[in-house]
């Protein structure tokens, strides 16, 4: 099914969303801190609990619950066929590895695309109990607690020298391009140009772009499942999301979300053509 996205039917997805956000949130809460969880160990030698898999199917029964005929694509379990047109991209956890460790700076992530265009973002910090959401053309929306939505806006810092740059991992610009680019160069290069240099990663990094609290967040190695929802955030806070060759795409395994001043400068950083 081709065509644009009804705004009636992304509103619909996303109240859906935001309430599914909260309930695998809360499930996560059950788990976090606890000295018994079992840590598997998946085929990309990544980490996985039965927390992740707990919240993935949270968000896979609220949201193909709600529309069936959705396709839906999340870390744990994969990919579902629709017909519908929309597609849910979730991912449970976005920094397992920091939550294994009780810190709390991992994510929910939900987005949801439309013929390819994302249409809609959801990234919650359930142990910090903060929120953004936000639908394409409706602006990004920041919750804390129980307090009421207030919109989401990035910086206005214009140089990287004012940045203030975070990543999930900086030792994995080494391995961004199978060896024929210099990855490692372009991570010194960045820590340079920048005032200010932090591992606040994962979706917690992009969620501190999009609400002005850091200018740029880069990721070397990237998903879709970690992208689709900040890709529309970031935006609709007034920022830009792209691949490291400057394309909006979230299926190319890099990203690099910024206040938008500042984006070409940092794209000017960034080795640009894959091995």
């Amino acid at each position: 099914m081709s065509g644009t996205a009804a705004p009636n039917d992304v509103a619909a997805r996303l109240e859906t969303a935001i309430a599914a956000a909260q309930l695998a949130g809360r499930e996560t809460l059950r788990w976090f801190g606890d000295a018994g969880l079992v840590v598997d160990v998946k085929a990309d030698a990544s980490p996985v609990t039965q927390a992740d898999r707990a919240a993935e199917a949270i968000l896979r029964r609220e949201l193909l619950g709600a529309f069936p005929a959705d396709a839906f694509l999340g870390e744990e379990t994969g990919a579902t066929a629709g017909t519908s047109g929309y597609e849910w991209i979730v991912d449970p956890i976005d920094g397992t590895k920091s939550f294994i460790r009780g810190v709390p700076l991992y994510a929910t992530l939900i987005g949801c695309r439309h013929g390819g265009r994302g249409v809609l973002g959801v990234i919650a910090i359930p142990a910090l109990d903060e929120m953004v959401h936000a639908a394409r053309g409706g602006g990004a929306w920041y919750t804390k607690a129980a307090a009421a939505p207030v919109a989401a806006k990035v910086s206005a810092k214009s140089t990287l020298r004012e940045s203030l740059v975070c990543s999930s991992d900086f030792t994995s610009f080494a391995r961004w391009s199978g060896g024929r680019h210099d990855g490692e160069a372009a991570r010194g290069r960045v820590e340079s140009a920048c005032g200010v240099v932090r591992t606040w990663g994962d979706g917690y990094g992009y969620l501190l772009v999009a609400t002005g609290r850091a200018e740029i967040m880069i990721d070397p190695l990237l998903n879709p499942w970690d992208a689709a929802a900040v890709d529309v955030v970031v935006t609709e806070a007034g920022g830009r999301f792209s691949d490291w060759q400057g394309r909006d795409s979230i299926d190319s395994g890099d990203g690099v979300a910024t206040n938008g001043a500042v984006h070409g400068a940092v794209l000017d950083l960034l080795p640009r053509m894959r091995a």
